[in-house]
């Protein structure tokens, strides 16, 4: 299930990204931005969704708003324990979805260059890379996609 977070689900959120993105601070040097998120804020102001299963427990989270004709995925992060059961591309379809509701022309988001995990798996989705820069310190390899009513994954 998917559904809009709320505050309580803040520590969770927390705890999700610390996992997820662990591993890629040796690589990048520091904690990837989304270890550093203002989750209370994102939560807030509406623009975070967590998966939960069965029991109700936090599989992943989803963090996306809609930027100037366009839908910015910017999070989203799975336990590594839940990792492999399509937790990920679910939650990338809900945005996807989202989107396409709101009237959204395409979805963007970016990923860091060392997190090379997701290089392979977003153009597996449907997105193609239209940008490599450097930004707030983080090389970041930006894709995009496209919402058509075909475009689902």
């Amino acid at each position: 299930m998917i559904r809009l977070a709320e505050a309580s689900d803040e520590p969770d959120i927390r705890n999700c990204a610390e996992q997820a993105y662990g591993r890629y601070v040796q690589a990048i040097g520091r904690k990837p931005a989304p270890m550093v998120a203002d989750f209370a804020a994102q939560i807030a102001a509406g623009f975070v969704y967590v998966a939960t299963d069965e029991q109700a427990t936090l599989q992943g989270f989803v963090v996306f708003f809609a930027n100037e004709g366009h839908i910015l995925l910017e999070n989203v992060a799975v336990l590594p324990s839940t990792a492999g059961r399509g937790v990920g591309r679910s939650l990338i379809r809900f945005c996807e979805d989202a989107g396409r509701q709101r009237g959204m022309n395409a979805v963007h988001l970016y990923t860091n260059e060392k997190m090379t995990d997701n290089l392979l798996i977003y153009p597996k989705l449907g997105y193609v890379k239209v940008a490599q820069r450097i930004e707030d310190g983080f090389e970041r390899v930006y894709f995009e996609k496209p919402l058509t009513p075909s475009s689902s994954t």
